[in-house]
């Protein structure tokens, strides 16, 4: 059609035109770059190194990049960034889960549901969401919200739910995609809504965003176990409360995944009375199941299609205890074969008590879950680093556990995880390096220079006050230290390459060494030389990764299509990607000005003290 001939004449253009620029004003320019600004460059690296390289100089370099490191480790404890587990997304959507005790009537539910609801609209259309531009009375920010009550609305978070449950409800909303949000965070809907929501009276209520990345389990997660439920029972309120009466700033609210307010009709059967009858409690439990939840006694066909019928009480009598109890039990009396009829009110008592809403466990182990989300604006492992100072004052006996768990337990694995796969990687590389070079001496430089690289992520993280994000940031540290390892391998390689050449040209033998003055000579070639693809590598790398950094988003088909490139900065994936390239850009920047000055100072230290002490040639 028109559109696909569109489609194409726009790419036939733009590549004529990408062409015409190419031919008249890339290729001379960079023929320019090439022969007029490069060498001016090299010349001006060439002296800069030189200097750097007289006498002590190396070792001075050496030592303040060493010092460098330590000032940057420091600087991380006195000035520490955020550490997260995952990025911190905005939200995409919200969900309000709205909690009443157990047993109640999915009638109230729907009603406090009903009301909540009015709540949340009566918050989108407060001013800060609301396009001033439109006419409608719906927030710009909201895409749907949906309201369910009774099944399938219990939170994820606090592990799956079997049976019914009409005492829940929730409410999700979803938002719009970040580029028609007009630069507004929904990060604020989530805070006003907690804020609106946080002292209302008839319900538990909990506000959650969807988290980016895996399930992680709650941030603020303590695990209460023991052998006694009631034990553990009583020592995971006491914590609850005794965290709450610290007033921790950052703590939405705490609450225990298990209750033992849930409603129970206990019928106490007189066995005696039942044994005079020959009724058994089998019979007894049998006639009151099939009240309350029927049982099929026969199917009523219609064509092929079958349907069960089932008898049980009607819905008034059901949740009538008296008409359950009153109920005659019909059974065959087993010493003269007649049918008799018993109430079961005759042969037994009932009485109300309070049971556990559940029993949870973990590995066998009887387990009760005290947690809460994080409110907006506070890092997770600060709050949990003050709960655990505050329960240092908390003593529980012996046979009852507590342990810190959910996103806390995935962070500390992760975090181990990540660090053995850096070690390894640097293994790896420095077994490949011993082979390739056949020297024990180089693999030491090289391993320095992505030592020091480090430098540039720390700084870059304190300067700019960025967030460490465990995963994504030690992500790009791994990265990071495979290219810094490319600079500095292709600096040596090319400056032994330099020594080897000059010692045929000396005419010298295999066990002779090159005069020291030579050696100096040859690392100043060598850095001048490979100073192209050093920086080379370098721009590209950093250039290629900052539209990921920053969250540069263009639209190519759109833009060949319609002419609209859809051109926006920031959205989901900068949260998610960002943190990582920005690691590889901040230290692949300060690992160039490694590669280009400390790694030759660092191969002349060692070459100067392997003449010193290995060969006894004087380097002076």
């Amino acid at each position: 059609g028109e559109a696909g001939i569109l489609w194409l004449a726009n790419l036939l253009i733009i590549s004529g035109v990408l062409t015409i620029v190419n031919v008249y004003f890339l290729t001379p320019a960079a023929t320019k770059f090439q022969a007029s600004f490069l060498p001016r460059l090299e010349a001006w690296y060439e002296g800069i190194l030189t200097r750097a390289l007289k006498g002590r100089r190396p070792g001075i370099f050496f030592a303040s990049t060493f010092a460098l490191l330590f000032s940057a480790f420091f600087l991380m404890g006195v000035i520490p960034p955020k550490v997260l587990f995952f990025p911190e997304n905005e939200p995409q959507y919200l969900n309000v889960f709205i909690e009443k005790e157990i047993g109640t009537d999915i009638e109230v539910a729907n009603q406090i549901s009903r009301d909540i609801e009015a709540i949340v609209l009566d918050v989108m259309k407060e001013e800060d969401f609301m396009n001033p531009l439109a006419l409608d009375t719906t927030s710009f920010l909201v895409s749907s919200i949906i309201g369910q009550v009774g099944n399938g609305t219990s939170d994820p978070a606090q592990g799956p739910t079997f049976g019914n449950t009409p005492e829940k409800a929730r409410i999700t909303i979803s938002f719009v995609k970040y580029q028609e949000r007009l630069g507004k965070e929904t990060t604020d809907v989530l805070k006003r809504l907690r804020e609106r929501l946080q002292d209302y009276p008839d319900a538990d209520i909990k506000v959650s965003k969807n988290e980016a990345g895996p399930p992680q389990g709650a941030p603020i997660n303590i695990e209460i176990k023991g052998d006694n439920y009631d034990s553990v029972m009583f020592y995971a309120a006491t914590m609850k409360n005794f965290i709450v009466d610290k007033s921790i700033a950052g703590i939405e609210e705490l609450k225990l995944d298990v209750n033992k307010q849930k409603p129970e009709l206990a019928i106490e059967i007189d066995k005696e009375k039942a044994k005079m009858f020959g009724l058994s409690t089998a019979q007894i439990g049998g006639a009151l199941r099939t009240a309350l939840f029927g049982k099929e006694v026969s199917t009523y066909k219609v064509d092929e299609d079958d349907y069960p019928i089932n008898m049980r009480f009607a819905e008034e009598n059901r949740r009538d205890v008296d008409a359950l109890i009153d109920q005659r039990v019909t059974f065959r009396d087993p010493s003269n074969g007649r049918i008799k009829q018993v109430p079961i009110s005759s042969l037994a008592s009932s009485s109300s008590t309070k049971a556990f809403s559940s029993v949870k466990r973990k590995d066998l182990t009887r387990v009760i879950t005290i947690s809460s989300n994080v409110l907006d604006g506070y890092n997770a492992n600060e709050v949990v680093a003050d709960i655990k100072a505050a329960l240092e004052d908390f003593e529980m006996p012996i046979d009852i556990q507590g342990d810190f768990t959910g996103q806390q337990e995935e962070q500390a694995k992760e975090m181990a995880f990540l660090s053995t796969a850096l070690l390894a990687a640097v293994f790896l590389i420095l077994l490949i390096i011993v082979a390739q070079f056949n020297s024990i001496s180089t693999p030491v430089i090289i391993l320095f220079s992505v030592l020091f690289s480090m430098i540039g992520v720390l700084l870059g993280l304190i300067i700019f006050r960025m967030d460490f994000v465990i995963i994504m940031t030690m992500i790009g540290i791994i990265s990071l230290a495979g290219v810094v390892v490319n600079n500095a391998i292709v600096l040596i390689d090319y400056t032994n390459l330099i020594r080897e050449r000059r010692k045929k040209e000396l005419g010298l033998g295999a066990k002779e060494h090159l005069p020291f003055s030579e050696v100096i000579l040859a690392v100043i070639d060598g850095g001048r030389t490979r100073l192209r693809p050093v920086l080379l590598t370098a721009i590209t790398t950093i250039l290629g990764l900052l539209p990921l950094a920053i969250g540069l988003n263009i639209d190519f088909v759109s833009l060949v299509n319609t002419y609209d490139p859809k051109i926006y900065i920031g959205g989901d994936n900068v949260m998610f990607w960002g943190p990582m390239s920005s690691a590889i850009i901040f230290g692949l920047t300060f690992a160039t000005f490694l590669t280009l000055v400390i790694v030759p100072a660092m191969y002349l230290m060692l070459a100067r003290l392997k003449y010193h002490w290995v060969f006894k040639v004087k380097t002076r």
